[in-house]
Formats: C-alpha cells, sequence, structure tokens
C-alpha cells in the first residue's frame, strides 16, 4: 500500500452531504489531526471534545494523530476518549492497556540515538542561517523531530517556509509543515505510516486491509499522506486555505471550519450508525 501522495491535485473538493450515507454506515473507525481540525486558536472546541465523546460512546474506534510532541500525547492517550494517540506525525504512540500506559516507536532506539546527532546539525544551521526563526515552544516534549514556528506565534512569509525547507531537506531529512509548525524528520514517516505501524502495534488491527472502515479527517498539507491513504478522507472547511501548498485534498470538505467542521462530520457520521 502506498501511502504518500498522489502528486494529482483533486480539481474540486465535494461538500461531505454527497458522501454516501452507504459508505458511511462501513465506519468503524475515525483518525483524526488535532490542530486546527479540533481546535481554533490553539484550543480544543467544545463542540468537538463533545463530539470524540459521542463517538467512543457510540464504539468508534478513535486514533488522534498529530504533529505536536510525544509528550503530548501520553496526556491525550491517558485523559482523553481515544484508544491510541499517535504523535510527531508519526514517529511514536501511546495507549492505555488495562490498567498500564505503553508506548511504541516508528525507529528503534539506536536509530533514535543517531538520530538525535542530525537534529543537532540542523538547529546549529537553523540558527546560524536563519536566527529569527525559532523552534516551538513545545520543543521540550518533542523526542524524534525538531519542528519550527511558522504560524503559530510567529508569522513566518512563504519565502521564509520555503527556505526553511530547503535547509531541512538539504540536511538529507523529511520535511513537512501544518497549519502551525515546519518539522523535520529522521524518517521516512508520516501519518498514514505511523498510524498503520501504530494500529498494529498497539490494537493489532491491520488499516490497510480494512480501509472502508476508516475515515480520516485533517485541515492541512502534513495530512496529505492520510488523505492519500484513506478513501474515506474529510478535511474541515478550513482546509482550503492550503490549497495552493497541497498535492493531495480531501475527497470531502465539510461546510464549517475547525472544531466545528469536526463536529458536522461526527453528526453525520452518528446519524447514519443511528
Amino acid at each position: 500500500m502506498v501511502y504518500e501522495p498522489a502528486g494529482a491535485q483533486i480539481p474540486m473538493l465535494q461538500p461531505l452531504a454527497d458522501l454516501d450515507d452507504a459508505r458511511l454506515s462501513h465506519v468503524r473507525g475515525v483518525v483524526f489531526d488535532i490542530d486546527d481540525t479540533i481546535t481554533r486558536n490553539g484550543r480544543v472546541e467544545s463542540v468537538a471534545y463533545e463530539s470524540l465523546w459521542q463517538l467512543a460512546d457510540a464504539d468508534l474506534t478513535l486514533i488522534a494523530v498529530t504533529g505536536r510532541p510525544l509528550g503530548w500525547i501520553d496526556v491525550l492517550a491517558r485523559l482523553w476518549p481515544v484508544h491510541l494517540a499517535v504523535g510527531e506525525n508519526g514517529a511514536g504512540w501511546a495507549w492505555r492497556e488495562q490498567d498500564r500506559m505503553r508506548e511504541g516507536y516508528y525507529l528503534d532506539a539506536a536509530s533514535r540515538r543517531r538520530a538525535e546527532e542530525a537534529l543537532e546539525r540542523l538547529r546549529v544551521r537553523v540558527l546560524a542561517e536563519m536566527p529569527h526563526v525559532k523552534t516551538t515552544d513545545d520543543h521540550r516534549a518533542r523526542r524524534c523531530d525538531l519542528a519550527f514556528d511558522v504560524a503559530e506565534r510567529a508569522k513566518l512569509s512563504e519565502d521564509d517556509v520555503e527556505a526553511l525547507r530547503h535547509i531541512i531537506t538539504d540536511e538529507g531529512l523529511e520535511y513537512s509543515v501544518s497549519s502551525v509548525h515546519a518539522h523535520a524528520a529522521p524518517g521516512d514517516w508520516n501519518k498514514a505510516r505511523g498510524v498503520v505501524r501504530a494500529a498494529n502495534d498497539a490494537l493489532g488491527r491491520d488499516l490497510s486491509a480494512e480501509l472502508e472502515r476508516w475515515l480520516f479527517i485533517g485541515d492541512s498539507p502534513n495530512d496529505e499522506a492520510a488523505f492519500a491513504f484513506f478513501p474515506l478522507s474529510v478535511g474541515v472547511s478550513n482546509v482550503r486555505s492550503h490549497r495552493s501548498r497541497m498535492n493531495v485534498l480531501p475527497a470531502w470538505v465539510t461546510q464549517a471550519d475547525h472544531g466545528r467542521g469536526f463536529a458536522e462530520m461526527a453528526a453525520r457520521l452518528l446519524r447514519v450508525r443511528t
């Protein structure tokens, strides 16, 4: 199964209302992004959080996948109504197994140690060549990637983001960008590959063999691999603001944006199940 963007942009975003009820009726799990998919201005919207509980109460399997740090997903897996939380765009994951917490990683321990040196070289180079570009304020909780603030506290120009992309790829690292951060990864993981490996490790589920049973919802370029991988891919309406930077778009789009768009998707899915 190929997890990468296919490279051919979908010409039009189809309204979620056009998604056939019969296809939705087969869905047994939802994979969802966090930043600007269930949040607005950095805070989880109450309507989206309530929708998570409604989906969980309807016996749907929930997997959160985010570019946020692995230190954060430990908390999400403990406190949120999710079965699995995947962080740093697929670098690692955490889940609750009965009365204990478990974790897994895309790379083995030796590879993670070697990767630390590559990330430190990048950090030093960016500091020297682009001193105005700062690492994210959640940096201390990261374990496997290096992320730079491009649109959360800072507001970098498109030229700056492109220059940062060039430095990251020139150092031999993988580059991705979300609605708030640019990421450098010392491995070939992405949200699709990470979720597939995490689901197999934590839940014993082979997502590639049951794709029609899963729906993915996101909003930005670092969701492209998941938009390409999941046939049932949905974007909250603010995904439109990123169209010029994306090669792959979701198949369907909500009418509402951010967490309200997530709640719109959840309500539609629950209505079909009822």
